[in-house]
């Protein structure tokens, strides 16, 4: 605390009127650092309250990509398995169908074994009735 010196009629009007001064000049540099920092108070809960907006819009963001890959997900295991389901119909068509073209092969290969049997017996006796026919014209007279 400040002693002001006194005089005649009490204390010195300059070194009084010096301190008044020196407390406003204080006071008002008080002032302006409380308003400029209110100021950046401000400023700093504006950006706060617009970081917290971003940070809503992306995880709102992020909560929509999670649902859509999800069900992209969902979407690609349905895909997935009709495709192997339809898959495993034709690979059991394209089988089935196999099998019944090798049923029909083996069939054809049963008639053509019993008709090449056929035929050798006929060409047999064919070849037989002519030799017999050779043996009879050595039995002719001439």
């Amino acid at each position: 605390m400040e002693k002001f010196k006194t005089g005649i009629s009490g204390y010195k009007k300059e070194e009084v009127n010096k301190f008044v001064n020196d407390v406003i000049k204080q006071v008002e540099a008080m002032i302006d650092d409380l308003k400029r920092k209110d100021a950046e108070i401000s400023e700093l809960k504006n950006s706060l309250e617009h970081y917290k907006n971003m940070e809503n819009t992306f995880n709102r963001a992020i909560l929509v990509a999670e649902d859509a890959s999800n069900q992209i997900k969902r979407i690609a295991r349905d895909e997935s398995a009709s495709i192997i389901d339809e898959a495993k119909k034709n690979a059991s068509r394209i089988v089935n169908d196999a099998l019944i073209q090798a049923e029909r092969t083996q069939n054809e290969t049963i008639q053509l074994k019993r008709n090449v049997v056929a035929f050798k017996r006929r060409l047999r006796t064919i070849i037989e009735s002519q030799l017999d026919l050779v043996d009879d014209i050595e039995h002719l007279d001439l």
